[in-house]
């Protein structure tokens, strides 16, 4: 039994390391020679996958094509390992930092979303409180126009009555005056009455003792 488990392990040993999966690397490295032939000499033995490089020129023929590396070296590499536009690793780096760029600027947006609605918030409180205020202020300044027309008007009453007491004082100071004139007229009526009678009694007793006395005995 023994024999035969330890044969079992021998055989799916080798077999799960076999299963393991494994990657190809995406780092190359491509010789940069002074000719277009793989027989020239090697002017730099790597220059690395993903680098930029100024073409020169082109042997379509032999497959090469003549390119300037950044640090001013010119030389010839296969036309098989150009590529017009960024490799994959490139633009996934590119990728990645314009998205946690858009990822700052979102979180930056967010951020400024809650500012905003904060203040939104605030700007509210204040705007209900104003509204308040001046339902306060509209409520107060109808109590005062109401108070100030019942003032005008109090001021429009006082004003006629003063004018009404004023003319009823001159009509009180012209009756006054008319009735200390009658008065006036009636005292020298009776003092002219009184004046006549004595006047009338002198007259009739001047009379009797003017006429001439009778005998008795006639």
């Amino acid at each position: 039994m023994r024999k035969v488990l330890l044969a079992l392990l021998l055989v799916l040993g080798p077999l799960s390391a076999f299963a393991a999966t494994m990657y190809i690397s995406d780092e190359l490295t491509v010789p940069l020679r002074r000719g277009p032939s793989n027989g020239h000499k090697i002017i730099n033995a790597a220059l690395p996958s993903g680098l930029a490089l100024e073409v020169l020129g082109e042997d379509s023929a032999a497959g090469f094509t003549q390119v300037r590396t950044p640090n001013g070296t010119e030389g010839w590499i296969p036309t098989q390992y150009l590529v017009n536009q960024p490799i994959a690793k490139e633009r996934l780096a590119v990728a990645t930092k314009r998205i946690e760029t858009l990822e700052t600027q979102l979180k930056s947006t967010r951020d400024n979303y809650q500012d905003v609605r904060g203040a939104r918030s605030e700007i509210e409180g204040k705007a209900s409180e104003l509204t308040k205020e001046n339902q306060k202020l509209q409520t107060e300044l109808a109590e005062i126009r109401k108070v100030s027309a019942t003032a005008i008007t109090q001021y429009q009453e006082n004003k006629q009555l003063k004018t009404d007491n004023e003319s009823l004082q001159t009509q009180v100071t012209q009756l006054t005056d008319r009735v200390r004139s009658l008065e006036r007229n009636a005292m020298l009526r009776w003092f002219l009455a009184g004046g006549g009678l004595v006047l009338v009694g002198l007259m009739i007793g001047a009379w009797i003792k003017s006429r001439p006395k009778r005998s008795s005995w006639a």
